[in-house]
């Protein structure tokens, strides 16, 4: 491990160790923005240190292994625990790695998501019924809140567009990347001589607007009165 890495990493401790003190004293409850702000923190920093904590554990296990090599009833146990340790290091290392890249501030937002029909006729509105399906189940998988906002229903089934929003935790993080053009390739139920057609549908995922207050001036306004 890199010694940069290493040292963020020991920060993080000492900044949890901080939050934790912070966590429980009694005036804490009394300023709810500190409270949230100080709570969503440490929920953030806590999977990384505890990862962390682990990746020292598996050192000092395989520094211990090491320091038994020298004895030779135990060194073919010594050898399988430091190569057992190595492994652990490198899964470890990865995953922190992961945990370690900037998240997006939109992560954590409600979305909104729309799916309109593209080349492909009927079949193509078929195609947006079966992609608005699977972001519903999915949805129900994962204990999230759907509501559509507004559908144009084909005749033949499925939908020209739907429109829809996406309550629940951390939504925007999972489904950012589903935006763009879908393809399928498949024999509709309406082909009757068997042919394969193509379809597109086109997916944007929107995070949630947050509110903000506007202040105009009236100086800054310019009124016209016309006859």
């Amino acid at each position: 491990m890199k010694a940069s890495m290493k040292s963020k990493l020991e920060a993080l401790v000492k900044r949890i160790d901080v939050l934790n003190t912070e966590l429980s004293h009694e005036d804490v409850t009394k300023d709810m923005e500190r409270y949230k702000k100080i709570s969503k923190e440490h929920s953030d920093i806590t999977p990384i240190v505890e990862i962390y904590k682990k990746f020292q554990k598996i050192t000092l296990d395989i520094s211990d292994a090491k320091e038994l090599l020298s004895d030779p009833k135990m060194k073919v146990f010594a050898q399988e625990e430091i190569e057992k340790g190595e492994a652990g290091i490198e899964e470890v290392e990865t995953e922190l790695l992961k945990l370690l890249i900037p998240k997006d501030d939109d992560d954590e937002k409600n979305i909104f998501i729309e799916i309109r029909a593209g080349a492909g006729g009927d079949e193509s509105a078929l195609f947006v019924g079966d992609i608005y399906r699977m972001y519903t189940r999915y949805a129900e998988r994962m204990g999230w809140k759907i509501e559509i906002i507004s559908s144009n229903a084909s005749e033949a089934g499925g939908f020209k567009e739907v429109i829809f929003s996406v309550n629940g935790n951390d939504i925007y993080s999972y489904l950012k990347y589903e935006s763009g053009v879908h393809r399928v390739q498949r024999i509709p139920e309406t082909e009757t001589q068997g042919r394969v057609h193509t379809s597109a549908a086109t997916v944007a995922v929107l995070p949630e607007a947050e509110e903000v207050d506007l202040k105009i001036n009236e100086s800054d306004l310019r009124i016209d009165v016309f006859r």
